[in-house]
């Protein structure tokens, strides 16, 4: 081979070759972030299910000892089936779970009134399990949205956006609570009685 040849072969792969492969390398590195993005969400889907199915027997709780406080009881059954229906983008999944957040809320103020229902084993267990599971979504939630920020950045970041555009990337949407008050995980810690 001819000195001419090898370097006509050696500028084709600086042109054609090196360039080909850091595009291929940049998509798979966008479609990896994809992929967390999208393991993460369903970390948050699995915590929020485990919230779900805890909301029920924590109302039948309540209904015991505090039955004609139905507005309440109905607005938070009401507010959890509005939050398992939900399945739209996070956005509007955090919308209905401020909501939830709320009645829970409310559900726990309720109980204040009601020293037995404090004092209830089942109760006591129930609080702890959904002050344990509140953890669970905001570590969740955090990891999620590392995941969907580092993503977002690598889409608008020269030279992985031409990639991203060109295979139609876009941009994830955080799981962000609006009411800075909604924030803080439901307080359910109540001491037991001596």
């Amino acid at each position: 081979m001819s000195e001419g040849v090898f370097v006509v072969l050696i500028v084709l792969f600086v042109i054609v070759v090196l360039p080909l492969l850091f595009a291929v390398a940049m998509y798979n590195g966008l479609v990896r972030l994809r992929n967390f993005v999208k393991e993460s969400w369903a970390t948050i889907d699995t915590e929020l299910k485990r919230r779900y199915d805890l909301i029920p027997n924590l109302v039948e709780t309540v209904k015991g000892y505090a039955g004609h406080e139905q507005e309440t009881l109905k607005m938070v059954v009401e507010a959890r089936n509005r939050a398992v229906a939900s399945v739209g983008s996070p956005a509007s999944q955090a919308k209905d779970e401020n909501v939830l957040v709320g009645g829970l809320r409310q559900l726990f103020a309720l109980a204040e009134s009601y020293p037995n229902l404090k004092a209830n084993e089942n109760f006591l267990k129930l609080q702890e399990e959904l002050s344990n599971t509140e953890d669970r979504i905001q570590a969740a939630r955090r990891f999620y949205n590392a995941n969907v920020r580092e993503y977002n950045t690598r889409i608008e970041v020269f030279p992985s956006n031409l990639i991203a555009g060109m295979f139609g990337f876009q941009k994830a949407e955080l799981f962000e609570i609006d009411d800075a008050v909604i924030r803080n995980a439901p307080q359910v810690k109540f001491t037991k009685p001596a």
